[in-house]
């Protein structure tokens, strides 16, 4: 699930308008709006408000953010997955899931 789509479903299942939000962000309810439908980014600050605004783990809404940044990067690169793999052994080398 890309992060405007977690963004959505988090604002429905707690019943609150894209403004609510948007205030609660400082800005404006369309821009929100971008970054809900995934036509804007939304900034790292932005996240962390979000995860104490909703009372989340910090990983489960970080995590959703990242994964769109990493995809972003490399959906029109014809080496993103084997760049991504070397990546990841690079990261964690003692993860079995990159051997």
């Amino acid at each position: 699930m890309r992060f405007g789509e977690q963004l959505k479903l988090l604002r429905e299942q707690n019943g609150l308008l894209q403004r609510e939000i948007a205030a609660e962000l400082k800005i404006d309810t369309p821009m929100y709006s971008k970054i809900e439908g995934g036509s804007r980014k939304a900034k790292r600050q932005q996240v962390l408000q979000l995860v104490k605004f909703f009372g989340l783990k910090e990983e489960a809404l970080m995590s959703v953010w990242l994964a769109d940044q990493i995809i972003d990067l490399l959906k029109e690169e014809k080496h993103g997955q084997s760049s991504l793999l070397i990546a990841g052994k690079d990261l964690y080398p003692h993860n079995k899931v990159w051997q």
